[in-house]
């Protein structure tokens, strides 16, 4: 007799194929993993910093709380629609199948591009352990075999996926709790005062303390990102649309307060929060860990941290590979008999190959430092274009009736404005983080890498726009062309 969850699958027009086998802590650990409190705090300080000085900081329960509108919508579909490639199969859902394929192709090329950064910023933790110097070759040698290692635990079963990344999101709250409470409570630096100050970093951004904010803000909003591992999981969770809601509240929310907490502790432990502005310091929260708990603290410190980017990475390429599972198994994509593969353990392989190949072969980008900056610039920003084509198809499916949530999950009357209010700061947030900045690029950047995130965000709506004109996927889904039940 089929189960509940099963049930519902069969609704949706899929038979299970996927192993349930995850539990409701499993799901939250996988969404902690995805956003990660340590991942996420050494990828923004430096920029953070740099750009409006220790001030930056303020920017953060903004993005927080921006990012908890996006989470309202992301629940209620979640909860209704309890099924793996969450953005394609909601958006196709709600507005049609080209719409759909057109979300789900932006979010796949925008994962694919997570996956190589994840990588790409892990690898010089692992040459750190084994004592490498970390030039390009070997930064890019180290990054495929940390995507090596995330493919293979993710092609060992989503039991022992569950508990791999369990493990290690323990061990990153332990050391992300133990090191901001000691950083706090023993190692303060300098005074409160300092939260309030830019030390002249606005000079960046033309003197301007609001568009040095502005340019914050914008990375800050790279920290909130990720929760999304665990909607793409849903097929795979007991009870999906009662513990993947809670998954995604629970690890974005706890995450938040864990990065909040660590960005204050690393800025008021470190010893020259001027030389980080002025570019003397490119690596401030080893500084500070280091400066405060000594020398021997630099190889553990290190070890904690290429925990939680192999997590990440775990938890980043499952994610992909189900989006791609998710669409190939509607023959949306080319490759799609291969892509939709299941082995004997109920494993996405197909996806899961293709995931590790793709994020290889981004990597090469890391032989030269520009191509891999521009590829950091444009998966951010193609992540919130995707989470902005979720909440306007929510929207606009709210306003000309066509959905009323009928999950367990519901906001009721306060649905349209918190989905106004999710598409209104969507919006800007991803125009804020696409916006050609010098003050974001390295200096002396080309333009090509200034302008990186709206000129790779053009070519894949070309590249989308064409494939779907073209080769026609949205006719392959069954039921109506463009309206599937």
């Amino acid at each position: 007799m089929a189960s509940a969850d099963e049930a519902r699958l069969a609704e949706l027009g899929y038979r299970q194929e996927l192993k349930r086998g995850l539990s409701a802590f499993d799901t939250i650990a996988l969404g902690f993993a995805g956003i990660s409190p340590v991942v996420g705090l050494y990828a923004v300080v430096l920029v953070g910093t740099a750009v409006a000085g220790p001030a930056w900081i303020w920017v953060l329960p903004v993005a927080l709380a921006g990012q908890c509108l996006l989470l309202a919508v992301y629940s209620e579909l979640a909860s209704e629609f309890p099924v793996a490639g969450g953005p394609y199969q909601w958006s196709r859902r709600l507005l049609g199948a080209s719409y759909g394929w057109f979300n789900g192709w932006v979010a796949l090329c925008a994962y694919a591009a997570a996956n190589t950064t994840i990588a790409y910023l892990g690898a010089p933790w692992l040459l750190t352990l084994l004592g490498v110097e970390p030039e390009p070759r070997a930064i890019v040698a180290a990054g495929m075999a940390l995507i090596v290692v995330a493919a293979a635990i993710g092609s060992l079963g989503i039991n022992l996926v569950g508990k791999i990344v369990r493990a290690g999101i323990l061990a990153e709250i332990l050391a992300s709790v133990g090191i901001a409470v000691t950083l706090l409570l023993v190692f303060r630096d300098q005074d409160v005062a300092i939260l309030g100050d830019t030390f002249g970093a606005e000079a960046l951004s033309g003197g301007s303390v609001f568009a040095a904010m502005l340019a914050a803000l914008a990375v800050g909003g790279w920290v909130f990102i990720g929760f999304d591992c665990a909607v793409g999981v849903a097929e795979e969770t007991h009870d999906a649309g009662r513990h993947v809601p809670r998954a995604i509240w629970i690890a974005l929310l706890s995450v938040g307060v864990l990065v909040i907490a660590n960005a204050i502790a690393v800025t008021l432990a470190h010893p020259d929060p001027g030389g980080v502005v002025a570019g003397t310091d490119l690596d401030p929260v080893t500084t500070a860990v280091t400066s405060s708990f000594g020398s021997w603290s630099d190889k553990p410190f290190a070890a904690v941290v290429l925990t939680a980017f192999v997590a990440c990475a775990v938890a980043a390429q499952g994610v992909t590979a189900r989006m791609a599972y998710s669409m190939a198994r509607d023959r949306t994509l080319p490759g799609s008999r291969w892509l939709a593969r299941v082995d004997r353990r109920a494993n996405p392989v197909g996806g899961i190959l293709a995931t590790a190949v793709a994020g290889c072969a981004g990597l090469l980008l890391g032989l030269e430092a520009t191509a891999v900056g521009s590829l950091i610039a444009f998966g951010t920003a193609a992540i919130y274009v995707s989470f902005l084509l979720v909440a306007v198809a929510a929207l606009l499916a709210r306003l000309r009736g066509d959905w009323e949530p009928r999950g367990g999950f519901r906001l009721g009357r306060f649905g349209l404005p918190i989905n106004l209010a999710a598409v209104a700061w969507l919006a800007f947030e991803t125009v804020n983080i696409a916006w050609p900045r010098t003050s974001l690029a390295p200096p002396g950047a080309p333009f090509y890498q200034v302008w990186a995130a709206p000129l790779v965000l053009a070519l894949i709506l070309v590249v989308g726009s064409v494939y779907l004109v073209r080769a026609r996927p949205a006719a392959r889904l069954t039921g109506s062309p463009e309206r599937p039940g």
